[in-house]
């Protein structure tokens, strides 16, 4: 062919700036537009073989060779692939695909426009620029009669054709790094964005030095491969080793046999895995293959709690596997990581439009080929084809837990104190998700036994009604449903921290009532939802109100008497306290070993911890009710404060009472606590006299 010279066919002033500082974003993203074309063309090469319009050899296996080159600060990629004739270079890259610069840039300026531009342009090429000054590509087309092509341009928009010297079919892309990128002649930076980008790449992937020494290896003569490069054969004899008989002579015996090994060259040892666990079907896996899959691409040692493999071929094609980790302490990160591919190429991390943001707690990998990418493959295009995509992640991922509920109801109770905060976060977050895990959703009594809501409503001796949404579409949206009153409602008691409220189980616990434990921050919102949904449930906290069952009615002859000493108290430690607000009630305890108690409302509870998210927590006490304080007449301690109103040592007895049952309902205040220690070490110097 005849030597051509030109300029590539944009019409703005230079391309290449736009491609560094606005189609791509992470400065090392070129390698994996540099390996996925050759990918492309491997793949459109075993293509033509199969529809019998090109004859692959026998040897034939598909591979990318990188070669990076620190002294002449040059990086190559390498291909097998089907490669390109004038032509087609004159196409595919001189004229950037089918358009020039200025209708790219106002067709896709915004990056919200067609479906799947990759291939629309041949900006993947480009994205070489980025790190060189000078890219050389030098290629030979698999047709018949093919003369193969050098193509060189020094990073403007100048170039030059001719024909070049390659002798195989495929491509060789050749990039002069710039003086800002010699980071990429180093092998081991290039096996790190290799290994990030291009792990799972269809097509086998070999790094190398180029012009380095080779290495070599000893192998067993039976284990040679037909490829294998020998270098030379080696006899080793047998190893032999004197022994003792019984009778005390000695003789040799032949203790390892003689061996025939190979010397060969080292064999290179691809750095993708071309047949990724996701692709297969999950019955072809076995947990062991999970793990070591989990532990590879997520250098976690931890063992995964479960995971659920998504395989589907309609209405869309989508492959992975999510992992449920297991998180030990509380210093754990919950933040996952779902790697989301493209036909094997990597994309990005934590896309939030394929992920629903309830399942970013998850590790995992998503391959789907459907995704409408933009230009750069770096994000997704505004597409209610991919809010399809994450319900049915999500979909999958209520069946699941669903299912395992149903099927294996002892493994999922062990799995359920670290998983429940992300299936209550989705069911906050997803109705969807949410009716499908109302029945998988389970509670911790006292006792540590599982329940679900509905076994604990019925053994409390009430009704689990449908939610609200459900009972509209049966009966319409005028349907008659009164609603319910407070009384008509179960009330499920619950426990936020079985230490700090050890006093109050003990006496929940003794009236043979039970409660569930909610530990956890996202409980709170949790339980509105369910109220919300259930109009037959009210959640309270057991330190909200005494309920019946713990206290003793008082007779009608001693009531007026009782009144009169529950206002004598009221006042006292009222006075002693130096607050006149405070609330104060005096009861007949059945446990006669509890002095005094506080209780707060629900409603003033959950309104504290809504101004708490606010940043308003200071003012939680002052507005939506304070704490009672409530005192055990039954108990000799307050017994003495309402016989002694004046005594000596009553406005210690009143302020330690307080603070002992602060203590039971939330930490104290660093001067609170610094005050109460020294009152105690007071009592205790009183014990002493």
């Amino acid at each position: 062919m005849a030597a051509k010279k030109g300029s590539l066919s944009i019409s703005s002033e230079n391309i290449f700036p736009i491609i560094k500082k606005w189609v791509y974003s992470d400065h090392d993203i070129f390698v994996r537009e540099m390996v996925s074309n050759g990918c492309d063309a491997i793949t459109k090469l075993k293509k033509l073989d199969m529809m019998g319009e090109y004859q692959l050899p026998d040897d034939y296996k598909p591979a990318i060779r990188v070669e990076v080159n620190p002294e002449e600060k040059t990086l190559k990629f390498i291909d097998n692939g089907l490669g390109m004739t004038a032509d087609e270079v004159e196409e595919y890259i001189t004229q950037i695909a089918f358009s020039g610069a200025t209708e790219f840039l106002e067709k896709y300026k915004d990056k919200t426009t067609e479906d799947d531009m990759i291939g629309h342009f041949g900006l993947g090429f480009y994205s070489a620029f980025m790190v060189a000054d000078e890219v050389h590509i030098d290629t030979l087309s698999y047709k018949e009669g093919a003369k193969p092509v050098h193509w060189v341009s020094q990073g403007g928009t100048e170039y030059e054709m001719d024909e070049g010297s390659r002798t195989e079919v495929g491509s060789t892309m050749t990039l002069c790094l710039n003086d800002d990128s010699l980071e990429f002649a180093n092998e081991y930076r290039v096996r790190e964005v290799l290994e990030k980008y291009c792990s799972f790449m269809p097509v086998e992937i070999f790094l190398s030095k180029e012009h380095a020494d080779p290495e070599y290896e000893t192998i067993d003569e039976a284990d040679l491969k037909d490829d294998d490069v020998v270098i030379e054969r080696i006899h080793e004899d047998a190893k032999m080793e004197e022994k003792e008989k019984e009778n005390g002579e000695k003789e040799m015996v032949e203790v390892e046999p003689a061996k025939e090994k190979v010397k060969i060259q080292k064999r290179p040892v691809s750095l993708s895995d071309i047949h990724p666990l996701w692709t297969k079907h999950p019955n072809e896996c076995s947990d062991e293959d999970y793990k070591d899959f989990y532990r590879k691409v997520f250098l976690d040692y931890k063992e995964p709690l479960f995971w659920i493999h998504l395989n589907m071929d309609y209405p869309f094609n989508l492959k992975g596997i999510l992992y449920f980790p297991r998180i030990n302490t509380e210093y754990d990160s919950i933040e996952g990581t779902i790697k989301l591919y493209n036909n094997q190429v990597f994309i990005a991390d934590n896309i939030k439009e394929v992920i629903p943001e309830f399942l970013m707690v998850l590790k995992g990998v998503i391959d789907c080929p459907d995704l409408p990418l933009n230009v750069s493959r770096s994000a997704l295009q505004n597409d209610g084809f991919v809010n399809k995509i994450a319900d049915y992640i999500a979909r999958k991922v209520a069946d699941k837990l669903a299912g395992m509920c149903k099927t294996k109801r002892e493994d999922y109770e062990k799995y359920w104190d670290s998983i429940s905060p992300f299936i209550k976060f989705g069911c906050l977050k997803d109705e969807k998700f949410c009716d499908k895990m109302k029945d998988a959703i389970l509670f911790k009594n006292l006792d540590h036994k599982y329940l679900t809501l509905k076994d604990y409503v019925e053994a409390n001796g009430g009704t689990l009604e449908k939610p609200e949404e459900e009972k509209k579409e049966e009966t319409g949206e005028n349907g008659e449903n009164e609603e319910k009153t407070e009384e008509q409602k179960t009330t499920i008691f619950y426990v936020t921290d079985e230490i700090q409220q050890s006093q109050y189980i003990n006496l929940f616990k003794s009236q043979g009532e039970d409660a569930v434990i909610l530990g956890h921050n996202i409980d709170s919102p949790f339980i509105t939802l369910l109220e919300q949904r259930y109009p037959t449930i009210q959640f309270q906290r057991i330190d909200a109100d005494l309920s019946d069952q713990s206290k003793e009615e008082v007779g009608e002859e001693e009531k007026e008497a009782f009144q009169k000493k529950a206002d004598d108290l009221t006042e006292i430690f009222r006075k002693e306290l130096g607050n006149d607000k405070l609330e104060v009630k005096t009861e007949k305890l059945k446990d006669e070993k509890v002095a005094a108690m506080i209780t707060l409302s629900e409603q003033s509870r959950r309104m504290q911890e809504m101004m708490k998210m606010y940043g308003m927590a200071d003012m939680g006490m002052g507005m939506g009710g304070e704490v009672t304080l409530i005192l055990n007449a039954n108990h000799p301690l307050v017994q003495y404060v309402s016989e002694h109103k004046d005594g000596e040592n009553t406005g210690m007895i009143c302020r330690q009472l307080y603070d002992l049952a602060m203590l039971a309902h939330k930490p104290l205040s660093p001067e609170e606590m610094t005050a109460f220690v020294q009152r105690s070490n007071e009592i205790m110097m009183l014990l002493t006299k």
